[in-house]
């Protein structure tokens, strides 16, 4: 009778693998793929100057795009940009990586799903003062960044993630925190930095961290007067916040980032 029931329970486990492995292969034998973002950043990623960040947030539109792109069968997303965010606010001893975590594993309840954070974090890193951590070195920015990583493979060992470059703002920026002309030399500090962190997750971590959108910075900083909002500040004014045109280009930057890797995978 034991040894019956030790059958039946190893032809099940066997029939159950069998089907997760024929769905598998049916998802690539279709080209399509459902997609699971996470995105993580700061006030740009959660579109706080916007009435309506759930419709003109970067990560709303950028999931829009890829939902139109060949190959793709479905997106969903989780928004967990906030205001103020630095890499120090994200790292696992700390209120808002229990909070990703949580809206990851909410919405990335199918394992055949590929999942995909989306971070873009250094502005707020970058700041002379009044966020949390700022002035974050170049080597705390990296160190960080990695811990956060980490701390995400851990929990989600399938997923990958694409860093996105901080884009670029006004060398007079200061609000309720000091950004200014040394906050931009040193938010630029960062991106050899970034470079360096995939680099050596191509070792460990074989396609699962990549470079996402380089372009963002440039084209901001070329077109900031059309495409970012004109704040008033104690430097006069400034430019730091996508406006609804900008937000929709920032949007494609990070949809042709995903969109790549995904086609790399």
């Amino acid at each position: 009778m034991n040894f019956k029931r030790i059958t039946l329970v190893l032809l099940f486990s066997l029939l159950t693998v069998s089907q997760f492995s024929f769905a598998s292969q049916g998802k690539k034998q279709s080209g399509k793929v459902d997609l699971d973002l996470v995105f993580i950043g700061n006030s740009i990623t959660y579109g706080a100057f916007f009435k309506n960040p759930e419709k003109d947030a970067p990560p709303v539109t950028a999931a829009e795009i890829l939902r139109k792109k060949k190959g793709i069968n479905s997106v969903s997303f989780s928004n967990q940009g906030r205001s103020g965010l630095t890499t120090v606010d994200c790292l696992p001893s700390n209120g808002v990586f229990p909070q990703v975590v949580e809206a990851a594993a909410e919405i990335h309840n199918n394992p055949l799903h590929l999942l995909v954070f989306s971070i873009k974090l250094g502005t707020n890193d970058s700041a002379v003062k009044g966020t949390n951590g700022a002035p974050v070195s170049k080597e705390d920015y990296k160190k960080n960044m990695k811990v956060i990583i980490d701390a995400l493979l851990v929990k989600f060992p399938h997923a990958k993630v694409v860093i996105q470059q901080p884009i670029w703002y006004s060398p007079n920026t200061q609000n309720g925190a000091t950004y200014l002309a040394e906050g931009l030399a040193r938010l630029q500090l960062y991106f050899p930095e970034i470079n360096s962190l995939v680099a050596g997750y191509s070792a460990t971590h074989k396609n699962q961290v990549f470079m996402g959108d380089t372009k963002a910075f440039g084209y901001f900083e070329k077109n900031h007067l059309t495409d970012l909002v004109p704040e008033e500040g104690k430097q006069g004014t400034f430019y730091l916040h996508p406006n609804k045109k900008g937000a929709a280009k920032l949007a494609e930057f990070w949809a042709e980032a995903i969109y790549k890797i995904i086609k790399i995978s």
